[in-house]
Protein backbone atom coordinates (compact mmCIF):
# COMPACT_ATOMS: atom_id res chain seq x y z
CA UNK A 1 0.00 0.00 0.00
CA UNK A 2 2.65 2.65 0.84
CA UNK A 3 4.60 1.73 -2.39
CA UNK A 4 1.52 2.54 -4.50
CA UNK A 5 0.85 5.37 -2.48
CA UNK A 6 4.79 6.74 -3.15
CA UNK A 7 4.63 5.74 -6.88
CA UNK A 8 0.97 7.35 -7.28
CA UNK A 9 2.83 10.80 -6.06
CA UNK A 10 6.01 11.06 -7.36
CA UNK A 11 4.55 10.03 -11.07
CA UNK A 12 1.78 13.29 -10.59
CA UNK A 13 5.08 15.56 -9.22
CA UNK A 14 7.09 13.88 -12.47
CA UNK A 15 4.46 15.09 -15.17
CA UNK A 16 4.38 18.82 -13.40
CA UNK A 17 7.81 19.55 -13.56
CA UNK A 18 8.78 17.86 -17.09
CA UNK A 19 5.49 20.46 -18.20
CA UNK A 20 7.11 23.50 -16.54
CA UNK A 21 10.37 22.86 -17.75
CA UNK A 22 9.63 23.81 -21.47
CA UNK A 23 7.89 26.49 -19.68
CA UNK A 24 10.66 27.81 -18.17
CA UNK A 25 13.57 26.76 -20.56
CA UNK A 26 11.57 28.99 -23.22
CA UNK A 27 11.13 31.87 -20.85
CA UNK A 28 14.94 31.74 -19.57
CA UNK A 29 16.39 31.16 -23.18
CA UNK A 30 13.77 34.48 -24.39
CA UNK A 31 14.91 37.24 -21.36
CA UNK A 32 18.77 35.71 -21.04
CA UNK A 33 18.21 34.82 -17.33
CA UNK A 34 21.06 32.91 -15.66
CA UNK A 35 18.81 31.88 -12.83
CA UNK A 36 15.68 30.68 -14.64
CA UNK A 37 17.85 28.84 -16.58
CA UNK A 38 19.77 26.71 -14.12
CA UNK A 39 16.46 26.69 -12.14
CA UNK A 40 14.85 25.01 -15.59
CA UNK A 41 17.06 22.49 -14.99
CA UNK A 42 16.00 21.99 -11.73
CA UNK A 43 12.62 21.31 -13.40
CA UNK A 44 13.98 18.65 -15.78
CA UNK A 45 16.62 16.96 -13.11
CA UNK A 46 12.69 16.87 -10.88
CA UNK A 47 11.30 15.35 -13.65
CA UNK A 48 14.39 12.71 -13.90
CA UNK A 49 14.32 12.15 -9.87
CA UNK A 50 10.57 11.38 -9.56
CA UNK A 51 10.72 9.21 -12.69
CA UNK A 52 13.59 7.03 -11.05
CA UNK A 53 11.36 7.02 -7.80
CA UNK A 54 8.64 5.72 -9.62
CA UNK A 55 10.22 2.57 -11.36
CA UNK A 56 13.14 2.11 -8.06
CA UNK A 57 10.75 1.70 -4.84
CA UNK A 58 9.43 -1.37 -5.63
CA UNK A 59 12.90 -2.81 -5.76
CA UNK A 60 14.78 -4.77 -2.83
CA UNK A 61 17.02 -1.94 -0.32
CA UNK A 62 20.06 -3.24 -2.30
CA UNK A 63 18.83 -1.64 -5.50
CA UNK A 64 17.75 1.16 -3.71
CA UNK A 65 20.99 1.92 -2.25
CA UNK A 66 22.55 2.53 -5.84
CA UNK A 67 19.12 4.23 -7.08
CA UNK A 68 20.03 6.37 -4.36
CA UNK A 69 23.56 7.24 -5.47
CA UNK A 70 22.08 7.84 -8.72
CA UNK A 71 19.48 9.87 -7.45
CA UNK A 72 22.37 11.90 -5.67
CA UNK A 73 24.34 12.48 -8.73
CA UNK A 74 21.12 13.62 -10.87
CA UNK A 75 20.36 16.53 -8.25
CA UNK A 76 24.02 17.24 -9.04
CA UNK A 77 22.82 18.53 -12.68
CA UNK A 78 21.15 21.94 -11.86
CA UNK A 79 24.19 22.23 -10.01
CA UNK A 80 26.82 22.29 -12.55
CA UNK A 81 23.88 23.70 -15.10
CA UNK A 82 23.69 26.72 -12.70
CA UNK A 83 27.75 27.15 -12.84
CA UNK A 84 27.99 27.24 -16.33
CA UNK A 85 25.31 29.93 -16.72
CA UNK A 86 26.22 31.70 -14.06
CA UNK A 87 29.98 32.18 -15.68
CA UNK A 88 28.39 33.20 -18.70
CA UNK A 89 26.09 35.70 -17.33
CA UNK A 90 28.71 37.62 -15.32
CA UNK A 91 31.00 37.44 -18.66
CA UNK A 92 27.88 39.24 -20.33
CA UNK A 93 26.03 40.63 -17.70
CA UNK A 94 23.09 42.33 -19.16
CA UNK A 95 19.74 42.29 -16.96
CA UNK A 96 17.11 40.12 -17.47
CA UNK A 97 13.65 41.66 -17.84
CA UNK A 98 12.47 42.00 -14.54
CA UNK A 99 8.69 40.77 -15.51
CA UNK A 100 9.67 38.13 -17.31
CA UNK A 101 11.68 37.06 -13.98
CA UNK A 102 9.33 37.40 -11.69
CA UNK A 103 6.08 36.39 -13.27
CA UNK A 104 8.09 32.83 -14.60
CA UNK A 105 9.98 32.42 -11.16
CA UNK A 106 5.77 33.12 -9.15
CA UNK A 107 4.40 30.20 -11.62
CA UNK A 108 7.64 27.93 -10.70
CA UNK A 109 6.64 28.71 -7.22
CA UNK A 110 3.27 27.55 -7.42
CA UNK A 111 4.15 24.51 -8.96
CA UNK A 112 6.70 23.25 -6.62
CA UNK A 113 4.72 24.30 -3.62
CA UNK A 114 1.72 21.70 -4.87
CA UNK A 115 4.53 18.95 -5.87
CA UNK A 116 5.74 20.02 -2.31
CA UNK A 117 2.65 19.29 -0.28
CA UNK A 118 2.35 16.07 -2.53
CA UNK A 119 5.68 15.04 -1.42
CA UNK A 120 5.26 15.75 2.53
CA UNK A 121 3.44 12.63 3.12
CA UNK A 122 6.61 10.74 1.89
CA UNK A 123 9.24 11.58 3.85
CA UNK A 124 8.58 9.33 6.86
CA UNK A 125 8.25 5.98 4.38
CA UNK A 126 12.01 5.19 5.41
CA UNK A 127 13.56 5.48 1.71
CA UNK A 128 16.72 7.34 0.49
CA UNK A 129 14.38 7.95 -2.68
CA UNK A 130 11.30 9.58 -1.26
CA UNK A 131 13.89 11.80 1.25
CA UNK A 132 15.61 12.98 -2.47
CA UNK A 133 12.46 13.53 -4.13
CA UNK A 134 11.19 15.78 -0.99
CA UNK A 135 14.63 17.51 -1.14
CA UNK A 136 14.34 18.45 -4.35
CA UNK A 137 10.84 20.05 -4.28
CA UNK A 138 11.21 22.17 -0.83
CA UNK A 139 14.72 23.15 -2.53
CA UNK A 140 12.74 23.95 -5.71
CA UNK A 141 10.64 26.30 -4.03
CA UNK A 142 13.25 28.10 -1.62
CA UNK A 143 15.08 28.39 -4.72
CA UNK A 144 11.92 30.38 -6.71
CA UNK A 145 11.32 32.66 -3.31
CA UNK A 146 15.10 34.23 -4.52
CA UNK A 147 14.21 34.45 -8.08
CA UNK A 148 10.82 36.49 -7.38
CA UNK A 149 13.81 38.45 -5.49
CA UNK A 150 15.69 38.90 -7.90
CA UNK A 151 13.26 39.86 -10.20
CA UNK A 152 11.59 42.35 -8.00
CA UNK A 153 15.06 43.75 -7.25
CA UNK A 154 15.77 44.57 -11.30
CA UNK A 155 12.48 46.19 -11.14
CA UNK A 156 14.78 48.91 -9.19
CA UNK A 157 18.23 48.48 -9.84
CA UNK A 158 18.52 47.31 -13.64
CA UNK A 159 21.49 45.07 -13.21
CA UNK A 160 22.42 41.14 -13.80
CA UNK A 161 23.97 40.32 -10.56
CA UNK A 162 20.82 39.75 -8.69
CA UNK A 163 20.10 37.12 -11.38
CA UNK A 164 23.67 35.79 -11.40
CA UNK A 165 23.72 35.86 -6.87
CA UNK A 166 20.70 33.63 -7.53
CA UNK A 167 22.27 31.13 -9.81
CA UNK A 168 24.71 30.79 -7.44
CA UNK A 169 22.68 30.47 -4.65
CA UNK A 170 20.64 27.45 -7.02
CA UNK A 171 23.90 25.46 -7.56
CA UNK A 172 25.12 25.77 -3.51
CA UNK A 173 21.76 24.84 -2.43
CA UNK A 174 21.72 21.24 -4.96
CA UNK A 175 25.08 20.38 -3.71
CA UNK A 176 24.26 20.19 -0.15
CA UNK A 177 20.69 18.06 -1.30
CA UNK A 178 23.23 15.56 -3.50
CA UNK A 179 25.34 15.02 -0.53
CA UNK A 180 22.25 14.57 1.67
CA UNK A 181 20.73 12.13 -0.27
CA UNK A 182 24.45 9.97 -0.68
CA UNK A 183 24.40 10.06 2.92
CA UNK A 184 20.56 8.71 3.51
CA UNK A 185 21.18 5.93 0.18
CA UNK A 186 24.04 4.65 2.58
CA UNK A 187 22.88 4.49 5.73
CA UNK A 188 19.35 3.03 4.29
CA UNK A 189 22.47 0.50 3.01
CA UNK A 190 24.15 -0.60 6.14
CA UNK A 191 21.22 -0.61 7.75
CA UNK A 192 20.10 -3.66 5.54
CA UNK A 193 23.65 -5.25 6.19
CA UNK A 194 22.99 -4.85 9.78
CA UNK A 195 20.19 -6.73 9.71
CA UNK A 196 21.34 -10.03 7.48
CA UNK A 197 24.49 -10.12 9.37
CA UNK A 198 22.16 -10.14 12.62
CA UNK A 199 19.87 -13.25 11.12
CA UNK A 200 23.59 -14.86 10.34
CA UNK A 201 24.19 -14.53 13.79
CA UNK A 202 20.99 -16.15 14.73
Amino acid sequence: MATERIRRAVLVVALLNLAYFFVEFVAAVSIGSASLFADSADFLEDTAINFLVFFAVAWPASRRRTAGSVLAALILIPAVAAVVTVVAKVLDPEPPSPEGLTGVAVGALVVNVVCAVILLRLRDQGSSLATGAWLAARNDALANLLIIAAGLLTFVWSTAWFDIIVGAIIAAVNFSAAKEVWEASREEYDSVEEAFAEMDDD
